[in-house]
């Protein structure tokens, strides 16, 4: 299991993609799983469980 906090946060679109496409490649061929916090909407349709949190508190589960 990987975590990882705002892994595309400080990169270009076309380098962030790229690091998602790598960790989607890794969970597909690897089965490794991947936890990632991030603020980014866009970085967050990669995944297919999304899990929105407020002061500690989940408000939301999105099974995508």
């Amino acid at each position: 299991m990987i975590w990882a906090d705002e892994p595309t946060g400080a990169l270009d679109t076309k380098t962030g993609n790229k690091i998602m496409d790598l960790i989607l490649e890794l969970n597909k061929t690897e089965s490794m799983t991947f936890v990632i916090v991030t603020h980014d909407d866009r970085i967050a349709s990669f995944s297919n469980r999304i899990l929105k949190m407020d002061s500690g508190t989940f408000l939301k589960r999105e099974q995508l």
